[in-house]
């Protein structure tokens, strides 16, 4: 069966936001945005891997340090903001995210702590997207169920209702939980576990031997 319409344009019209204004507290290291990874910081290789993906453009979200996080990084090839209120958690920085996307783009929301993130991944969730869904990506836990994950991709009709319950730590949680029916989960498992980067133990998904970004 031909891909429909929709699907074809879906990676034209979607925004990526990169949610990259947090301080870093648990992992007591500064912002996670600019931890060295691939010989550049991990807000601008993320935001490359988006744009790779097939995203019209990336609106990375800063916060803390941001004046450093902007002298630092190299984000040039994309839309930098700042959210004043970022230490209020996530929620103001998804809605600020939202707000930024042009008002009739999908918009796939990714978060700067997950090195694991390629553009494959991004390139799938943008393929199989289908009107009126919120197309999550998957990963298998060790009991090998499915698990949500990041990135998610709300569907442009689906943006204005997510922002508006995403407050406090919760960015789209309290939107999925209240629509289940809405969610499809993509499987991809075979591109990267999905981690969180959370604590010092976890540093080693830093690791340079990672595969880097296909060229825009």
């Amino acid at each position: 069966m031909a891909d429909s319409p929709e699907r074809l344009t879906t990676a034209g019209s979607t925004t990526a936001v990169l949610l990259a204004a947090g301080a870093g507290t648990r992992l007591g290291l500064g912002p996670k945005a600019l931890l060295p990874f691939r010989g550049r910081t991990l807000v601008e290789v993320l935001a490359d891997v988006l744009l790779a993906g097939g995203c019209r453009e990336v609106v990375a979200v800063l916060g803390a340090d941001a004046s450093t996080v902007r002298a630092t990084a190299d984000l040039s090839r994309h839309r930098a903001i700042d959210n004043p209120d970022w230490a209020t958690g996530m929620g103001s920085s998804f809605r600020a995210g939202v707000a930024a996307a042009a008002p009739e783009d999908h918009v796939l929301m990714a978060l700067v702590d997950q090195p694991g993130l390629t553009a494959d991944t991004v390139a799938r969730l943008l393929a199989v997207h289908r009107p009126g869904r919120v197309t999550a990506a998957a990963y298998r836990g060790p009991d090998g169920k499915l698990q949500r994950g990041h990135p998610l991709l709300l569907d442009a009709s689906l943006r204005a209702e997510a922002a508006e319950s995403a407050t406090g730590d919760a960015g789209a949680r309290v939107f999925l939980q209240a629509h289940p029916e809405l969610i499809d989960l993509v499987d991809c498992s075979d591109l990267s576990g999905g981690e969180d980067l959370d604590t010092p133990e976890q540093l080693h998904l830093l690791d340079p031997v990672q595969p880097q970004p296909p060229a825009a």
